[in-house]
């Protein structure tokens, strides 16, 4: 029977209530506070059991206490505390070393084979860029100054000898190489954010960036491959380009489901489809970073000591099978052996 407020039967039962239960809501709760903060191996056998038992306590003085409209913030107290005791005791507890685990063998791939519409969309933009930036160059070098910045042209124009461009590639760990290598990889990561960042506006600025990017490689190409030296910057490109590219790809592919979220939602709200692909689009971006750090590993210790043709394109291709089978191929071989 609910207790009509503000009379002395209702301040007693309260009391009553309270001096009744109130240290089994204090031990539950500094039980809680321990195992949340540590570990489960923080508690004695005996705390451990007594655990759900507490729990069960805390459950029915919530439940008295709604039934007879006692405190209110007692009512909120207590809800919390249940609350807490339900997430602990039932809820899915991962440990970090886990969640690192499925981030790598499913949230990752499962996200990239998500978004394999945009990322291969993104990789044919790239190509076609590419060609385009290849064009230009070739049938007017004067192009080569409007899409290649100076910082990242080192001083190569259409005008260099085949020995300064073939010193570059060979040049071992000499300084410009270095800080050459250091500044195409801080504009790669510098690219792949912009890709993704930029999406939202219905994904046109990362189309137009991933093109961009596209054509600032095919114009580099076309000076080596005007002075006969396709095959090398091929190879010098290839050691961290596989990967680097392939992120930036991704990254673009990223941007794309976002603003194509937001210009088709369908039956969604804008904000709640702008929010779905965000999931998949922010999984992917973290994996991004990985495949950067691998890139400016390869870039800044394979590509400065490695200067065999042949072992340069070994390691590249070896990259991209690696990645495409991390991606693609894994998965299928996994579930024919179900």
């Amino acid at each position: 029977m609910t207790l009509p407020a503000g009379t002395d039967a209702v301040r007693q039962s309260l009391a009553s209530f309270r001096q009744e239960r109130e240290a089994d809501w204090k031990a539950f709760e500094a039980l809680l506070a321990r195992v949340e903060k540590r570990a489960p191996r923080a508690l004695s056998e005996d705390e451990l059991l007594s655990l759900p038992l507490l729990y069960r306590s805390a459950l029915s003085s919530l439940s008295v206490a709604r039934a007879t409209s006692l405190d209110s913030a007692l009512i909120a107290y207590l809800e919390a505390l249940c609350l807490r005791g339900y997430f602990y005791l039932y809820g899915a507890r991962r440990s970090f070393r886990t969640r690192v685990g499925d981030f790598f063998l499913h949230d990752w791939p499962t996200a990239i084979r998500d978004l394999w519409r945009e990322v291969w969309t993104s990789v044919g933009l790239t190509v076609i860029g590419a060609i385009a930036g290849y064009w230009l160059v070739a049938s007017d070098k004067r192009w080569y100054d409007a899409i290649i910045a100076p910082s990242l042209a080192g001083g190569r124009n259409p005008d260099s000898s085949a020995e300064a461009l073939r010193s570059v590639l060979y040049g071992g760990g000499d300084h410009f190489l270095s800080g050459f290598a250091a500044y195409l990889f801080t504009h790669n990561t510098q690219v792949s954010i912009l890709a993704f960042a930029l999406g939202f506006a219905f994904a046109v600025p990362s189309v137009l960036i991933i093109l961009m990017n596209g054509c600032m490689l095919g114009a580099i190409f076309q000076i080596y491959a005007a002075k006969g030296l396709g095959f090398e910057l091929g190879g010098w490109l290839s050691i961290h380009g596989t990967t680097e590219l392939f992120a930036i790809a991704i990254a673009g592919a990223a941007g794309m489901r976002i603003g194509t979220s937001i210009a088709f939602p369908g039956e969604l709200t804008r904000m709640a489809a702008a929010a779905r692909a965000g999931r998949v689009a922010a999984t992917a971006m973290i994996g991004v970073t990985v495949m950067l750090l691998f890139a400016g590993l390869l870039e800044g210790i394979g590509r400065q000591t490695i200067t065999s043709d042949l072992a340069r394109y070994s390691i590249g291709g070896g990259m991209l099978a690696l990645w495409i089978s991390y991606f693609y191929l894994l998965r299928m071989v996994r579930h024919g052996d179900r």
